[in-house]
C-alpha cells in the first residue's frame, strides 16, 4: 500500500477486536521505529513491546479504561530518557565511531559542544527533549502500522507516573512517554470506522514563502 493510501485508512480505532497482529508486521513497525531520525543520534528512548494480558490489563486501569489496551495483539510504549548526561553521550558516540571504523575522538569537539549547550539547560528540558525525540520514532511506527494495515491509537491519555511504576522505568532512567496499541478493528462495534476523515485543506494547512 502507498503511503499516502495508506495514511488516508488509518483512523484512530476505538475498538480492537482482538486478532493477533503477525509477527513480522511487528518487525517491520518496530524497524520504523528503530530508524527514526532523533536529535544527534543519540536516540534518547526505549520501545516495550507488551503482549502479557495481565500486564495489558494493569495498563488499561491506568489509561482511563481504553479498552485498546486489553483488546490489541501489543502494546508498545515508547519510553525517554529522564535526563542527558556526559556518560549517556559518550555511549552512544563510541557505539557510532566504533561501527563506522573511526577513531573514538573523531567525535570529542561534536560532544564537548554539545554537552555544553544541554547541561545548562537543566532535568526538565532534559526530559521534554529526549520526549520530543520519542514522538518522531512514533509517527513513524504509526505510519508503518499503516503501511502493513495492522490498526492503532496513539495513545498520550495515560498515567505516567503509573505506568512508569508497572515497568520499572524509573529504576531504568526513562519516563513512559506514548502508548500504542497494535491490532485490528472491530468495525461492527467501532463508532469512528465510518466516518470521514477530516483534516484542513491543504490551502489552509501550507504556506508557500517564495
Amino acid at each position: 500500500m502507498a503511503l499516502i493510501d495508506a495514511l488516508k485508512w488509518r483512523y484512530a480505532t476505538k475498538k480492537m477486536n482482538g486478532q493477533a497482529v503477525p509477527q513480522e508486521k511487528v518487525d517491520y513497525i518496530l524497524e520504523a521505529a528503530k530508524l527514526a531520525p532523533s536529535s544527534s543520534g543519540l536516540q534518547p528512548y526505549k520501545v516495550f513491546v507488551i503482549t502479557n494480558q495481565d500486564l495489558k490489563e494493569k495498563i488499561r486501569a491506568v489509561s482511563f479504561d481504553q479498552s485498546q489496551v486489553t483488546d490489541a495483539s501489543h502494546v508498545l510504549v515508547w519510553a525517554a530518557w529522564d535526563g542527558y548526561s556526559i556518560d549517556k553521550i559518550t555511549t552512544v558516540f563510541d557505539k557510532t565511531t566504533s561501527e563506522r571504523g573511526i577513531p573514538s575522538s573523531a567525535m570529542d569537539e561534536y560532544k564537548a559542544r554539545l554537552w555544553g549547550m544541554y547541561e545548562p539547560l537543566g532535568q526538565e528540558w532534559h526530559a521534554n527533549h529526549a520526549a520530543k525525540q520519542a514522538y518522531i520514532s512514533f509517527g513513524l511506527a504509526i505510519a508503518a502500522a499503516a503501511e502493513q494495515q495492522v490498526d492503532t491509537t496513539p495513545m498520550e491519555g495515560f498515567i505516567p507516573a503509573e505506568v512508569d511504576k508497572l515497568l520499572g522505568l524509573s529504576e531504568l532512567g526513562l519516563k513512559s512517554v506514548l502508548i500504542l496499541p497494535l491490532g485490528y478493528r472491530d468495525e461492527a462495534n467501532d463508532w469512528l470506522v465510518n466516518l470521514k476523515k477530516v483534516r484542513t485543506s491543504q490551502e489552509e494547512f501550507i504556506t508557500e514563502i517564495k
